[in-house]
């Protein structure tokens, strides 16, 4: 196993300042005031919850470093894929690649879909990631037989800074984190660390491991982001667990370990920091004005209404995090929901945020915004018991139960057309194994 800290993948990541928040990306051609006529339609709630879903999708992935032999062409077939079609397009597309290997051994990534089929492969001209480490990356076509794509490590690499944080600050004391990250990152890292480390043991074990996050700082144009996360040991250099971004051109980005799970779904569940949940779904008694002369018909007459949200319980003032880039498509006071924030996501998602005390008062309609950004304070505004967020995920219009374990939304599984750029991203960024 190849030592994290030792890597020469650190050489092609370069160091750089850390930079501040920047604060909102406006876009300059939408108001600045709510949207009056959308209001009603944001706010209105949906005829019932969401329920359609899906089965979540068969996926396994295989890496290593497969030592090289005299047959390089038959590499295919010793991690076991077996379609002749793919091993002839494989062989007309490597000859000049296998003369670029330097070392011992070829890195490699595959995603196997339902009943086995080859989703993506990815493999590298040697575990040494230098200026002439080359990816090769074969996709399957959607209008049949298979797509190939050479990159070259420096070119995706360039705006990639490694950075090493003790797994106990990220743990323990996020708040230290400030100087070493962007603000709206640390709130992120904490979340993704939290869900792929299970802290069963005694803190004390902690104290070694170290959390190396590949990030990108961002520019004026472009939002600071974490791509790649991986705990690690360093007295046996083993990851104990990781996570890796993907971009997705029509919904928002997921992050997925490197066995192609995801762990999207606990960062829709997650708009706060301190949190404890009080009230989920289910049905709700509408109060009524007490009817002295006829108690017992007013008994008789209860009427309930479905509550259609999560509630979060949290004293007044607890910052309240978009769980997801988007767009702020409502903010102002509606009705029961109090003081309100609706932040629309690519694929037709919304987000609500209600009941809050009161916004980043930089927020406007309009604004791009992204995951982990401060965004509101929790309070007690419109119909309220005390003080808690109400936070609903809607699809479409409707409502959508993130903690129904029966709902799979396309948040929170592997497409077959995000494969290749998830084989790549494990080779680029995640540790190499010779075998």
């Amino acid at each position: 196993m190849v030592n994290a800290q030792a890597t020469p993948a650190n050489k092609a990541l370069q160091t750089k300042p850390v930079s501040k928040q920047r604060g909102i990306q406006v876009n300059q051609r939408q108001g600045a005031k709510p949207a009056q006529k959308t209001v009603a339609s944001l706010t209105d709630p949906g005829s019932e919850e969401y329920s359609q879903f899906d089965a979540a999708p068969d996926f396994r992935v295989t890496r290593g470093c497969m030592q090289r032999g005299f047959r390089d062409s038959r590499f295919p077939q010793r991690i076991g894929i077996e379609d002749p079609e793919f091993l002839d397009y494989f062989r007309n597309q490597t000859t000049r690649f296998f003369n670029t290997i330097q070392g011992s051994c070829i890195p490699y990534v595959a995603a196997f879909g339902k009943r086995n089929r080859l989703e993506s492969l990815s493999i590298m001209n040697g575990p040494t990631r230098n200026e002439k480490s080359q990816i090769l990356t074969f996709t399957v076509s959607s209008f049949g037989g298979y797509l190939v794509q050479e990159e070259n490590l420096v070119d995706q690499m360039q705006f990639w800074t490694e950075v090493f944080i003790p797994l106990q600050e990220v743990l323990y004391d996020p708040q230290l984190l400030g100087d070493k990250l962007p603000v709206e990152l640390v709130w992120e890292l904490n979340t993704i660390v939290k869900q792929i480390y299970l802290d069963d043991v005694n803190a004390s074990e902690n104290t070694a491991k170290q959390v190396r996050v590949i990030v990108d700082f961002g520019t004026r144009d472009r939002w600071a982001q974490i791509w790649a996360v991986e705990i690690i040991n360093p007295e046996t250099s083993q990851v104990v667990a990781d996570a890796f971004w993907l971009n997705r051109p029509e919904i928002p980005g997921s992050f997925f370990t490197s066995s192609g799970e995801s762990i999207e779904r606990s960062f829709w569940t997650n708009p706060l920091s301190y949190r404890r949940i009080s009230r989920g779904v289910g049905q709700v008694l509408i109060r009524s004005k007490p009817n002295p002369n006829n108690p017992q018909a007013q008994n008789k007459d209860r009427r309930y209404r479905t509550h259609m949200g999560i509630d979060y319980a949290a004293p007044t003032g607890t910052p309240v995090f978009s769980v997801a880039d988007g767009t702020v498509a409502y903010i102002g006071s509606s009705g029961a929901y109090g003081k309100l924030i609706i932040i629309e996501h690519p694929g037709n998602y919304r987000t609500y945020y209600a009941h809050l005390s009161n916004f980043n008062n930089e927020l406007l309609v309009g604004n791009a915004i992204r995951r982990g950004m401060e965004i509101g304070y929790v309070g007690s505004t419109g119909r309220s018991t005390g003080p808690h967020l109400h936070y609903e995920l809607r699809k479409n219009g409707i409502y959508v139960d993130p903690y129904n374990p029966k709902i799979q939304l396309d948040l929170w599984s592997m497409r077959p057309n995000d494969s290749g750029q998830f084989t790549k991203h494990l080779l680029l960024l995640g540790n190499i194994n010779p075998e």
